[in-house]
């Protein structure tokens, strides 16, 4: 399929710069993949389309402030966006400046864009294709350096600056292993409340971690989609995530993922044997119309860029025909796009009328 397949039109001021002010008020656009029927909802809603014997997987990834201000010693500005941690002191980061700082350099960093150096640090050791290894001095813990002055790491479709309350609210309410320099953005909308709901109306719930990098904004360059190459992100799915699948298919339960994330980790650690086995580390699945789902049967989702692989991992699960009328409709509606925007929930399409429409 084309690159160009997965391109819609969507209005600047549909993008969402601000989350609401109640997590669960997002609006819900609700998508049967096998017929195409839509219907709006509310997030606080969401229990109208769960049943008591469904298993909701979260993402439990927690996002570090991995952006940072700093300057080159010769005195070059330049922005840092960490993308990921590969150690206690040492990260792979993409580096913003006008001249790429040279191994064996000395990067000086700053509290805020444009301030004088403080007393942080870190060496540049090595380049690895675009990315920069960065080493705190002294074996200084990196996370420590980050939540002193790192900042949270929006979008680069959020055209502000971050503030006080992007600490709370672009993390999820059960974030808990540190890891992701971007927010599992679908479960966003999960409060307290809404959470404790769930759990009362008898729907379970398990998490796998995936730490998000920067690379899910790494644009599909290639024409021919299936050319593109994936970028690799950290994944654990233990044994407890394995054994709440097998018992919701004996129930005759449905295993929903909380995010495209949640997805791809269940279809990695499915790969082998068409159900979930333990799996710890790297994974670089990348999903597109004519994947065969083997774990996911339901999907809350928000909306994504045009082009995304992110959009085609959710036409791979719908159909791409249902998937751009939806969108289509949420335009019209003035749905709210992106990381702090509205969601979706989606259930899958029969694989058959996917291939189908894939040869026509």
């Amino acid at each position: 399929m084309k690159r160009s397949d997965f391109f819609y039109d969507l209005p600047p001021s549909l993008i969402a710069q601000h989350p609401l002010a109640q997590r669960s008020d997002s609006r819900l656009l609700c998508l049967d993949g096998s017929s195409g029927a839509i219907e709006h909802s509310y997030f606080h809603s969401l229990l109208n389309y769960l049943r008591p014997n469904d298993l909701l997987v979260f993402n439990n990834t927690r996002v570090i402030p991995a952006r940072l201000w700093g300057q080159k010693e010769t005195g070059g500005r330049l922005e840092i966006l960490i993308e990921r941690l590969t150690g206690i002191d040492t990260a792979l980061a993409h580096i913003r400046s006008s001249k790429s700082p040279k191994p064996g350099s000395r990067i000086l960093l700053s509290a805020e864009q444009g301030a004088e150096p403080g007393p942080f640090s870190l060496e540049v050791i090595d380049r690895v294709g675009a990315l920069f290894a960065l080493r705190t001095p002294e074996g200084q813990p990196l996370s420590e350096v980050l939540q002193v002055i790192g900042h949270m790491p929006l979008p680069p479709y959020i055209e502000r600056s971050d503030e006080a309350f992007d600490q709370d609210r672009y993390q999820t309410v059960y974030a808990e292993r540190e890891g992701a320099v971007a927010a599992p953005t679908a479960g966003l909308h999960f409060s307290d409340t809404l959470l404790q709901a769930l759990e009362q109306q008898g729907i379970r719930r398990s998490f796998v971690t995936l730490h998000v990098a920067a690379g899910t904004f790494q644009p599909v360059r290639a024409e021919q989609i299936e050319d593109h190459h994936m970028h690799a992100e950290y994944l654990e799915v233990d044994a407890e995530v394995c054994e709440a699948v097998a018992q919701t298919r004996e129930r005759g339960g449905r295993v929903i993922a909380v995010g495209t994330t949640a997805v791809r980790a269940l279809e990695t650690a499915s790969a082998e044997t068409g159900l979930p086995q333990p799996y710890c580390g790297d994974t670089d699945i990348f999903i597109y119309p004519g994947y065969d789902f083997k774990a996911v049967d339901a999907l809350v989702t928000n909306f994504h860029l045009p082009e995304s692989t992110l959009l085609m991992l959710v036409s791979a699960f719908a159909g791409r025909e249902a998937i751009m009328a939806a969108y289509s409709e949420a335009i019209e509606q003035s749905y709210r796009f992106f990381s702090y925007g509205d969601a979706m929930f989606i259930t899958a399409a029969k694989h058959a009328a996917v291939k189908e429409e894939m040869r026509s």
